[in-house]
């Protein structure tokens, strides 16, 4: 006698015949369970050899096998498709570019032996990382399972809840008692979680088993194709999956329950908390802006709206940060509001101040500061802008304040605590430690833990010992990148050694790079080889880490011991910041933060700008390159500019991603050498009318692509007339001040044209794509038509035009430009390394500041 069929998978395939052999054998190792069990693979219209792999299993497996074929509609309905043809117990949706454990289905089988009350099983998802092979335990909602093998009613339990159709089996009578199916309009994700807890939704107490010892293998595609993987483009994922998805189940679960049940709005908070994460790690670059945007927000107040603020404030499966949780319980709501308490988010120790934050909404709030009763001026303040998916939600505003234990704060007339960390919960007190254990906590005391390796403790032991302080006490780092020189970090180093003797100055570079063989005579000790162990002992007993970038490898210091941080971190800038770059700067450690002009400056300190610095770390003195581009300017006369220089800039979306520990990145892919980027560029080398122009004028026409792109230089076809310029070697400063004509795009290179008065075309032919977001950065203050150093140019037409145009009119700018540049750059003195050395040294000096304004209270 045939057994009856206990489970049922159903398979929804699309174009996943490189997955099929791993998903097919992990069917086919469930020993013992084989004439219990039915597969049900419904091809979703696959292009690619899926289907007769399918068909080919069909005929040879002894387990039912079902193969179906349709046009294809999407994984709805393929899934539904396979619905109704599932003659098991249990319905389970397995994906097939995932696997089972080889004891998957018995876990499963024997739990719902001893537990057959259940309504829903829920398995535990384990993360293969495609690339690699690693196989982890890593899941966020790990944590349901780490009790084991258990029921949870849903209803006493609110905090568990499962959404992963794939990852559970449910009831076939319950599914065509409730006539559910997997809803269309829910997509590009969440239709397992709209599903899962539709079925769930009309129980009043929903048991759900979680089997900790069933393992489900979720596959993160190296090529990240999968559906889920790439939906945060998707328009449809802000709108219609709020739509159709969280509203839809929070008014039906309100209705049917008379208010959403605690497990659905915990699961809902838990898929919110992936918008605010995702977005914030994509720097904004989401599909989310515009009208999206605004419909986004249309829906997620409606959701927000029937959710319990108690559940909000208390959920804890997945981490959301203060801000967004802020965000979700106030931002949409009408009245204004700011927090209950102040955070101490940062210290500096050498100016014994806290850097003091707390959270509002509407108009700002009426603050003052009191240090033993008496008023302190709030000398550093601002109120910085949160915004997340193309709106600002709430403020925070940053007070730097004196580090003290009678330090009161009150906001609009009532006295807040100043707590030296977010409360765990809501209501929940932690009193401020002492200034002086605050400080050495913040300033790199080690978490506990290993004591350092015998390795480490040898070199802790050697950096204090009196050779070693001798040379190297109170240092000041320099470094521009890793594995090059010749910016801003360089010529500070120049100007120290010169000027400031009495500095104990050291310049870091990667040995037997061409910038090492080039400064190794000239520097001799001075000048240390990154990552030896002369670099450790260097930052061991440093005071000031300078450079021009903020890369992980150098200001995480790998292969430095772990002991408590001495330097103090300035950083100069590669170029002039003209877009929004607050997400990346924001986690940095900056104590010094030197702009250039007062634009670049008040973006970054300004009230409702993102960035988390103010006007105590934040200098206006000129990049110090600027000091040898000056001196490269006036040496070079109208006469001598005999270079037509093109050089654009990089695309993200081209490139390999940068090595943070090492600043470098693989060789450009085919897809660089194919795109519209580098064709528009050609074309415009190979122009011509360029061409004649250039060569009525005696002028050289020349191409300097950005050092992430010279990689591809040697591997171009560049016509003859065109002469390549490398980094590498050259003096680009000199090629600068050569220029009778820059062209570039979006470079920070324009700024270095027009502080010394040189002509600029920016050629911005992707302008939507670039400047939308999915290059660097955000939007930021600079506009190239109001505040740009050259006309801007769309076509490759109006390039041409437009260059033409400038070369037969000579060298110098139109006075439309020359005005521009005068009121941009109002620090062209050569003093730019000499402000900034003098910064370095205010910021290590231990001068508290807040003086008093007024009698104690």
């Amino acid at each position: 006698m045939k057994q009856p069929v206990r489970f049922s998978i159903v398979a929804a395939v699309y174009n996943v015949s490189r997955y099929l052999e791993d998903f097919i054998a992990s069917v086919e190792a469930q020993r013992g369970l084989h004439s219990q069990l039915e597969v049900i693979a419904v091809d979703d219209g696959s292009t690619d050899d899926s289907l007769e792999r399918l068909r080919r299993w069909e005929r040879e497996s002894d387990i039912a096998i079902r193969v179906l074929h349709q046009p294809n509609g999407g994984q709805s309905s393929a899934r539904n498709h396979g619905i109704e043809h599932a003659t098991g117990e249990w319905v389970t949706f397995l994906d097939p570019d995932d696997r089972m454990q080889p004891k998957y289905l018995r876990s499963v089988a024997d739990f719902l032996d001893e537990h057959p009350e259940v309504d829903m099983v829920a398995t535990n998802r384990w993360m293969l990382d495609d690339a690699t092979g690693e196989l982890t335990n890593s899941h966020p909602l790990r944590s349901m399972f780490r009790d084991g093998n258990v029921v949870r009613d849903l209803t006493e339990m609110p905090d568990y809840f499962h959404g992963s159709a794939p990852s559970a089996f449910v009831r076939r009578d319950r599914l065509e008692q409730l006539g559910l199916r997997f809803d269309p309009e829910v997509r590009p994700n969440f239709e397992d979680g709209h599903f899962c807890s539709s079925y769930l939704l009309d129980l009043d107490h929903p048991r759900v088993g979680f089997v900790r010892t069933a393992h489900y293998v979720y596959r993160k595609r190296a090529d990240a194709s999968s559906t889920l993987q790439g939906s945060l483009e998707n328009p449809d994922r802000y709108t219609q999956v709020l739509e159709h998805g969280y509203l839809d189940l929070l008014r039906r679960g309100a209705q049917r329950h008379g208010r959403a049940p605690g497990w659905l709005q915990s699961f809902v908070l838990y898929e919110l908390s992936w918008y605010f994460s995702s977005h914030d790690a994509k720097q904004g670059r989401t599909a989310a802006r515009g009208e999206v945007a605004d419909r986004f927000h249309e829906l997620l107040a409606q959701i927000v709206a029937l959710l319990d603020p108690e559940l909000v404030a208390g959920f804890w499966r997945r981490g959301i940060r203060r801000e967004w949780r802020a965000a979700l319980l106030h931002a949409y709501a009408d009245q204004p509001w700011h927090d209950d308490h102040a955070v101490i988010t940062a210290v500096d120790p050498a100016r014994r101040l806290y850097r003091v934050s707390y959270l509002f909404t509407g108009p700002a709030p009426r603050e003052q500061a009191y240090v033993g009763g008496a008023e302190v001026a709030l000398t550093h303040a601002k109120t910085r802008d949160l915004a997340s998916h193309d709106r600002v939600l709430l403020h925070e505003r940053l007070l730097w304040l004196p580090a003290s234990k009678s330090l009161r704060l009150h906001v609009d007339g009532r006295a807040i605590p100043v707590l030296e960390s977010e409360p765990p919960v809501p209501g929940s007190t932690l009193y401020p430690r002492t200034p002086q254990r605050l400080i050495r906590e913040r300033t790199g005391q080690p978490e506990p833990g290993p004591a350092l390796s015998t390795e480490d403790q040898r070199l802790v032991t050697k950096a204090a010992s009196r050779r070693v302080r001798k040379e190297f006490a109170d240092a000041w780092v320099l470094v521009d990148r890793v594995h090059d020189a010749d910016d801003s970090a360089e010529h500070l180093f120049h100007h120290l050694r010169a000027e400031r003797p009495d500095v104990n100055a050291f310049f870091v570079l990667e040995e037997g790079t061409a910038d090492w063989r080039r400064l190794r005579p000239e520097l001799g000790k001075r000048l240390v080889a990154f990552g030896s162990e002369r670099w450790k002992l260097l930052m061991l007993n440093a005071a000031h880490l300078i450079s021009s970038h903020a890369d992980r490898a150098i200001v995480d210091t790998p292969g430095v011991p772990r002991v408590p941080r001495t330097w103090r971190f300035t950083f100069l800038q590669h170029g002039v910041i003209k877009d929004d770059l607050s997400p990346w700067l924001n986690t940095k450690n900056i104590d010094v933060f030197v702009t250039s002009t007062h634009a670049e400056h008040e973006s970054i300190v300004g009230d409702h700008t993102r960035y988390s610095v103010t006007t105590k770390e934040t200098v206006l003195t000129g990049l110090p390159r600027f000091d040898r581009l000056l001196e490269a300017g006036r040496d070079v006369p109208e006469t001598g500019r005999d270079l037509v220089v093109l050089a654009p800039t990089w695309r993200r979306w081209l490139v390999p991603h940068l090595d943070p520990a090492s600043q470098r990145r693989d060789d450009l892919g085919p897809e660089f050498f194919e795109s519209e980027f580098l064709r528009s560029w050609l074309d415009l080398l190979a122009d011509p009318e360029l061409a004649q122009a250039c060569a009525d004028r005696g002028l050289t026409l020349a191409f300097l692509p950005h050092p992430n792109l010279q990689p591809a230089l040697p591997l171009l076809d560049l016509p003859a007339h065109v002469r390549p310029l490398s980094y590498e070697g050259a003096d680009v400063r000199r090629l600068v001040a050569r220029s009778a004509l820059l062209v570039t795009d979006y470079s920070s290179m324009a700024f270095n044209a027009g502080y010394i008065d040189r002509q600029v075309l920016y050629y911005q032919f992707d302008a939507e794509r670039a400047l939308s977001g999915d290059h660097v950065g955000a939007d930021g203050y600079f506009d190239y038509e109001r505040d740009g150093f050259g006309p801007v140019a769309h076509t490759h037409a109006d390039a041409v035009r437009e260059a033409c145009a400038a070369i037969a009119g000579g060298p110098v700018p139109a006075a439309t430009y020359l005005e521009r540049n005068r009121r941009t750059f109002t620090l062209r003195d050569g003093g730019c390394c000499r402000r900034v050395t003098e910064a370095i040294e205010v910021a290590g000096r231990e001068t508290p500041v807040g003086a008093v304004v007024g009698p104690p209270r």
